[in-house]
């Protein structure tokens, strides 16, 4: 595989307090990490233990239990999301990730906003990207918009198709706001893997994998791993592979198939 990998060390090595996980991944062969919530972390340690390491960050989420489709919230949004982008310039991660729903503890949906039109949330979307793309293309950091399945994980959240998330980021036009295409999210919430690669991943600015159903390695489950890869990369993708995914007996067994890949 031509991907540099990235494992997410809120569910992998979690056998072994935080800041040994950077060094952990790196020596399994992993070239960057990737977290969840960065204000529950020391970032000086962070940094330090990422630079020990010899690994890069390859990004964390951008906007804690705040929502991107809610009118009401637009200006605490904006004003977190700039803290995110500096937070992530000061220790060197190349993205933050934001959603279109507020989340909670385990990824639960906050609020479904179920008064509000979807051209309320889609025009809410778009006028706080827009400018946030800005900001991300000043500092040099990537924000990566994620579609999250409906299905399983997380009923009620607005954002859950490659087509909607894509669209918006082609039309804002910025190079520095893309699409995370997460393979497990959207194989539950919309199939047709490959051809919403073939037909997006101009747009794709960074991947989540892990096997459904199950959210665990791949080769536990129904997704046709070679497939999605041949197809990212027969479609111009040269970002990161990250392994956002919840081993299915233990890390080591889990990154010996991700290895594999």
């Amino acid at each position: 595989m031509i991907f540099q990998k990235s494992a997410c060390i809120e569910t992998l090595y979690t056998e072994l307090p935080f800041l040994e996980r950077f060094s952990a991944a790196r020596a399994d062969g992993f070239e960057f990490v990737e977290f969840w919530s960065w204000t529950d972390k020391d970032l000086a340690a962070v940094k330090a233990a990422a630079d020990a390491a010899g690994v890069g960050i390859s990004g964390f989420n951008g906007d804690a239990e705040l929502s991107l489709i809610d009118p009401a919230q637009k200006t605490a949004y904006k004003a977190f999301l700039r803290r995110s982008l500096d937070a992530a310039r000061r220790i060197g991660a190349r993205s933050v990730t934001v959603h279109s729903n507020g989340l909670g503890e385990g990824g639960r949906v906050l609020c479904p906003y179920d008064d509000l039109s979807d051209a309320v949330k889609l025009c809410t979307m778009f006028d706080t990207l827009k400018i946030a793309a800005e900001w991300a293309e000043n500092c040099g950091v990537q924000i990566n918009l994620e579609p999250l399945n409906v299905t399983t994980d997380h009923p009620g959240n607005f954002l859950r198709h490659t087509r909607t998330a894509a669209e918006l980021t082609r039309l804002i036009g910025s190079p520095n706001l893309k699409v995370l295409y997460d393979v497990y999210h959207m194989q539950l919430n919309e199939g047709s893997l490959c051809d919403h690669i073939r037909a997006y991943a101009d747009q794709f600015g960074h991947i989540h994998v892990a096997d459904a159903p199950g959210r665990h390695e791949p080769g536990t489950g129904e997704i046709y791993y070679p497939a999605v890869f041949a197809a990212l990369e027969q479609a111009g993708y040269r970002g990161l592979i990250g392994y956002e995914l919840f081993p299915k007996t233990d890390t080591q067994t889990a990154v010996r198939a991700i290895m594999a890949d």
